[in-house]
């Protein structure tokens, strides 16, 4: 289910929507009013991660595992502000970087719990890592990422828990939207 439309026309909307919120955030520390109508295919509620890069390096990732607005327009612009100003590994965007930033926005499916290992495949699913009130989570089809040991491994060091504890597993896929870029 992870995709990657090219629309021949210009930016995705949702890509769009994500560039004018932070934007709109970083120049006049104002959210972005959700442009209407929404299209009907974003009206639902879902979960959506938003990932700024700067010269092919993360910048800021944030998101949420399910929905926590009426839609995914208010989803993609809340994670979008989010990802340039709260994500606790970076510093907060200033308007010198919005000229280089580069935009992924990701839609999540509902997570399903697996069984283990097997269940997982890296390049399809993410993977949501759950023992004694913490979680870990991580995106699918991250360069680097192969195997779902490796998968897990990075998602359980991300909440501070032990593989080797036998953390519960869920897996979830995504509908991935990213710019073209011209980097390598």
């Amino acid at each position: 289910m992870s995709e990657n439309p090219v629309p021949s026309h210009g930016p995705h909307p949702l890509l769009e929507l994500a560039r004018r919120a932070v934007e709109e955030f970083v120049r006049h520390g104002r959210i972005l009013a959700v442009p209407g109508p929404i299209p009907e295919e974003f009206q639902k509620p879902a979960g959506a991660f938003v990932t700024l890069k700067k010269s092919g390096e993360l910048r800021g990732c944030i998101g949420t595992l399910g929905p926590t607005c009426p839609d995914q327009f208010r989803e993609v612009v809340q994670n979008a502000i989010s990802a340039c100003s709260r994500d606790p590994r970076f510093p907060p965007v200033h308007p010198g970087e919005l000229e280089d930033l580069h935009y992924q926005v990701y839609i999540l499916q509902p997570a399903e719990p697996v069984g283990g290992l097997a269940d997982l495949d890296p390049q399809r699913y993410g993977v949501i890592v759950h023992k004694s009130g913490r979680r870990g989570v991580l995106l699918p089809a991250l360069e680097g990422i192969e195997t779902a040991e490796v998968q897990v491994a990075i998602a359980c060091r991300k909440a501070g828990i032990d593989p080797a504890d036998n953390p519960e597993l869920e897996r979830f896929e995504v509908l991935t939207f990213q710019e073209a870029s011209d980097e390598p």
